[in-house]
């Protein structure tokens, strides 16, 4: 149930994080934003907040904040259509209701002949064979079966706005992922400590060859075969090549330095035979310091994801390699069993990973979505939205059936 609990918070937060990224920015940049949602499918919870309706969604597979003039609108007011209006004391509308018979609050009955809640922000009606025309509210509400829907005057569109608006709602959610991993690793710094610059040990394995050879926590090791050892990657570097082999390692203790003779065990490690002697690294808690090794580590995994996209992208990593929903729960069930600091991590990395994800330039991802505005500002001009929202749609189904591949690739790993 913990583990359960776990998985469901921390995508939780992953998606959350990148959707208010977009929100965020968007409402910064005066685009209408209808729906901020966590997850697809039919709505389980909701509620409206002003201008905009929060929703929590059956899979928990993404989310999406749907900005006015990005995409067709969920309700249309057409010619010939009976509608209610309910008027203002100024005689101007606030509701437009598709089911006038249901609603206790409605001044005017008539039927569609034009409607524009766009530019002109006009509405007219055959009352009685007679023609009327209302002026439209800025905020005004469209009703329909329960559902509400405030218009977006042209001014707040997502095309109104100029492209560098545009590329800053896009790129905001990404952006917030990326923050999100580096808070994290900082808040793992700060709990648990972050690694020290030199070579003192913080941990000794029992039965390791520095457990055997008499090294113990706080012992600082300063040099390896006549290596000077700075830190613990010079120590790492000296190791990797002394498995099974006997090695003199001098080290400080109380102030006084010593020397040792002891041997490394040879372990694997990515394909390789190392020699490591069984000791971790010292922590010290330091806020500068967890505030440096969280940027340098988001730093690390960014680069390190990326060479994993390239390598996909060349083919040397088949999508046979690659982990979908049921792997990555898998894997969090694992890393979860391992402890909150391992959870902290582990969410910091797919955290980094969203990011990166959301940036491909693929249509429906938010790369994709860069990419036609890259393009939007080298033309001068929009292109069609109609194409636009073609291509985008295509792309999304294209990473609907990647998903699936990816999942029954995890699901017949898991009965392997």
């Amino acid at each position: 149930m913990q583990t359960f609990i776990a998985i469901v918070l921390m995508f939780g937060v992953l998606i959350s994080v990148h959707e208010w990224g977009h929100l965020v920015m968007a409402k910064r940049a005066g685009i209408l934003c209808h729906e901020f949602a966590i997850g697809f499918g039919p709505k389980i919870f909701s509620f409206r907040k002003n201008e905009t309706l929060y929703t929590i969604r059956l899979l928990p597979i993404g989310g999406y904040v749907k900005m006015a003039g990005e995409d067709f609108e969920p309700i249309e007011v057409k010619a010939g259509q009976q509608v209610g209006l309910r008027l203002t004391s100024a005689g101007t509308v606030d509701r437009v209701y598709f089911q006038p018979d249901q609603a206790t609050d409605v001044h005017v009955v008539g039927t569609v002949d034009k409607f524009d809640s766009i530019r002109e922000l006009k509405i007219q009606l055959l009352v009685d064979e007679e023609v009327r025309v209302y002026t439209l509210e800025r905020d005004t509400l469209l009703v329909d079966q329960g559902m509400e829907i405030q218009i977006a005057p042209y001014d707040r569109t997502f095309g109104a706005q100029s492209v560098w608006k545009r590329v800053l709602a896009i790129a905001a959610g990404p952006a917030m992922n990326f923050v999100l991993a580096f808070v994290l690793l900082v808040i793992v710094g700060l709990v648990q400590g972050t690694p020290t610059d030199d070579g003192q040990i913080g941990t000794v394995q029992p039965d390791s060859a520095a457990d055997q050879a008499g090294l113990v926590t706080g012992d600082e090791i300063v040099s390896i075969e006549g290596e000077t050892i700075d830190n613990w990657l010079d120590l790492r570097t000296v190791l990797a090549d002394r498995a099974d082999t006997p090695t003199e390692v001098t080290y400080i203790r109380a102030g006084e330095e010593q020397t040792v003779t002891l041997t490394p065990q040879a372990v694997e490690q990515n394909g390789e035979t190392v020699g490591i002697l069984g000791v971790t690294n010292a922590l010290e808690r330091s806020p500068t310091k967890a505030f440096t090794t969280g940027a340098e580590t988001t730093w690390t995994m960014s680069t390190l994801i990326f060479s994993a996209v390239g390598d996909l992208v060349t083919g040397q990593v088949g999508v046979d390699q690659l982990a979908g929903p049921v792997g990555i729960v898998r894997m969090t069930d694992e890393v979860a069993a391992s402890g909150f600091i391992m959870l902290l991590n582990w969410t910091a990395l797919l955290s980094v990973n969203l990011a990166i994800f959301n940036l491909l330039p693929l249509p429906a991802l938010d790369g994709g979505r860069l990419i036609f505005l890259l393009f939007e500002a080298v033309r001068g001009r929009p292109i069609d939205p109609k194409k636009e929202g073609f291509v985008h749609f295509i792309g999304f189904a294209l990473l609907m059936l990647l998903m699936l591949i990816v999942t029954w690739n995890d699901i017949q790993s898991f009965f392997k």
